[in-house]
């Protein structure tokens, strides 16, 4: 990996001057597509089964990353990179306010989201190769945490904060043109966060030259991708880490869709600005205090002693909406508790995840790329579930498909007894995890 920082300049510039705004767009731009697009869709009019259909689809970026992730090396400069698609990630959120405005609409959305889609999956692949290329492997863990924070600070903007704007604004203007504005305000922001970038981040902004080619970067990926198959086990694994997000992948999509369909239809009939505050306020902080939790209780017992638990733990938000579109309650501070609840639930069990990907999956010859490949195949898992889920609820309804997402986790238990799991309890520093929601994904401390 090239070294974009500048060695003299390095000690000059503190990390607190542009980790923040690095990964805050980052987050932004991610729970833009994941999160985001699918509330607005559904205040909009748009049917569950298209929904997550088109939702999961736009996830698939991040799943595949790892396929173009090496040829970014022929590019020296990873500033430039980060820059130019944080720049492309604003132009395209000046197009959805565009694109709203249009006859066909639907359709122009989906295809502005698509383009920022894979604009933010090539920003985190240079984000973190920037992050890791300008820091040694002390400063690296000292500012992990940081990465985090404010990733998730991103979430807790566009849910807490440009959520309820939204819902304010759809009661005074009209829906498509609350999200116009919407929109336009965050193309705003990340121009202002892409030109404070092009300043603040370590390296330059000129390409060099690459000792790198195409051709010997394709050699190496055929070979970190044959020898990940090759793997004793890897298959059983594969199922595995599907099994273990196909009910998540579901519940996470339709959850926040019950709490807005109207009580007739047999959802809560939450508002948007009701959504924003169960999820952007009592929801983050429920999840962010269930990861942190999660991986103290892996680091005490070790990932093979506490995989059970966890996967139990991931059951969770689905007995959670199974009782929410049982007893259909109308309190606001009944449903936040359960929200909070299942939010708990789901950060503490999805630890387990991340670290059966590091210390079963990844470890050999190509480490870090095969704990990006195992990441893609846990994304994989999530886009399968996420987009068949909306067909499955319509065919069900709310209260038959959350007992049916219970029954979901099961699978992923019983192959508990077959996979191999490391014995060994781990670093204390490996089993922390920062959450993030990739989709609610937490991002990991160690890269």
């Amino acid at each position: 990996m090239h070294d974009d920082a500048q060695p003299a300049a390095a000690p000059l510039r503190s990390p607190m001057r542009w980790v923040p705004t690095l990964y805050f767009v980052q987050g932004l731009q991610f729970f833009v597509v994941m999160l985001m697009a699918g509330l607005m869709f559904k205040n909009m009019g748009v049917a569950n089964d298209q929904i997550a259909r088109w939702t999961g689809l736009l996830g698939v970026a991040w799943a595949i990353k790892p396929l173009w992730s090496p040829f970014l090396e022929l590019a020296r400069s990873k500033k430039l990179i980060v820059v130019a698609t944080q720049y492309l990630g604003a132009l395209g959120l000046g197009a959805m306010a565009v694109a709203l405005q249009l006859p066909v609409w639907f359709g122009a959305a989906i295809g502005v989201l698509f383009l920022i889609a894979y604009a933010s999956a090539t920003h985190d692949i240079a984000c973190d190769g920037l992050y890791m290329a300008s820091l040694d492997n002390k400063r690296q863990a000292q500012y992990a945490g940081w990465q985090g924070a404010f990733f998730n600070c991103a979430r807790f903007l566009m849910l807490g904060g440009v959520l309820k704007l939204a819902g304010y604004l759809e009661g005074t203007m009209g829906v498509f043109n609350a999200w116009t504005t919407v929109f336009a305000m965050l193309a705003v922001l990340v121009v202002v966060a892409a030109s404070y970038n092009a300043y603040a981040l370590p390296g330059s902004l000129n390409t060099e030259h690459s000792d790198l080619t195409a051709a010997g970067i394709w050699r190496t990926l055929r070979e970190v991708i044959i020898d990940f198959f090759r793997k004793p086990g890897i298959w059983l694994a594969v199922l595995f880490i599907v099994l273990f997000r196909f009910a998540e992948g579901q519940v996470q999509t339709i959850g926040p869709l019950f709490l807005l369909e109207a009580r007739d239809k047999g959802g809560l009939g939450l508002t948007t600005s009701q959504v924003a505050d169960t999820y952007g306020l009592v929801g983050t902080i429920a999840f962010l205090v269930g990861s942190v939790l999660g991986g103290y209780f892996t680091s005490w017992l070790g990932l093979k002693r506490a995989m059970p638990v966890l996967i139990v733990a991931m059951a969770v938000p689905n007995m959670v909406f199974y009782y929410l579109s049982t007893a259909l309650p109308a309190d606001t501070l009944h449903i936040s508790a359960a929200i909070a609840i299942e939010m708990g639930g789901y950060g503490f069990g999805f630890v387990g995840m991340i670290l059966y990907i590091m210390q079963a999956v990844a470890p050999g010859r190509f480490q870090t790329a095969h704990y990006a490949l195992g990441s893609g195949v846990m994304q994989l898992g999530f886009i399968l579930s996420k987009t068949i889920s909306g067909d499955i609820q319509l065919a069900m309804g709310y209260q038959s498909f959350f007992l049916w997402t219970i029954g979901c986790g099961v699978p992923a238990l019983v192959l508990l007894f077959f996979v191999k799991i490391p014995g060994a309890q781990p670093d204390a520093d490996k089993a922390q995890a920062q959450p993030s929601a990739d989709g609610g994904e937490p991002k990991a401390v160690a890269h």
